[in-house]
């Protein structure tokens, strides 16, 4: 996961946003993983999987998983701000990749 989570933080930390900001999206990062890791040890089946594959089934458009645990619903959509722009920094680093 480090792979794509260190360009990501790497990318936000060129747009000029606040430390708070950064640290809140570092933050919500490090919440992902931790639950994607929680996700392959409850299912065995997900160890074999290509993590971007286990990774994107956790993003999209509207954001990412619910949190856990629970939190208030400022703090889900705080954490779906994060997780729309990983997904769209995803979206487009794989674009840029195809047309090279």
């Amino acid at each position: 996961m480090l792979h794509v989570f260190k360009p990501f933080l790497a990318w936000l930390l060129d747009q000029g946003l606040s430390r708070k900001t950064l640290r809140t999206h570092r933050d919500h990062i490090d919440a992902l993983g931790g639950g994607i890791i929680r996700r392959i040890n409850l299912d065995p089946q997900l160890r074999h999987r290509q993590i971007m594959s286990v990774l994107m089934e956790n993003l999209d458009e509207d954001g990412g998983p619910l949190i856990y645990p629970r939190k208030t619903e400022f703090g889900q959509r705080s954490f779906d701000s994060t997780f729309r722009k990983l997904n769209r920094f995803l979206l487009d680093s794989k674009r840029k990749h195809r047309s090279r």
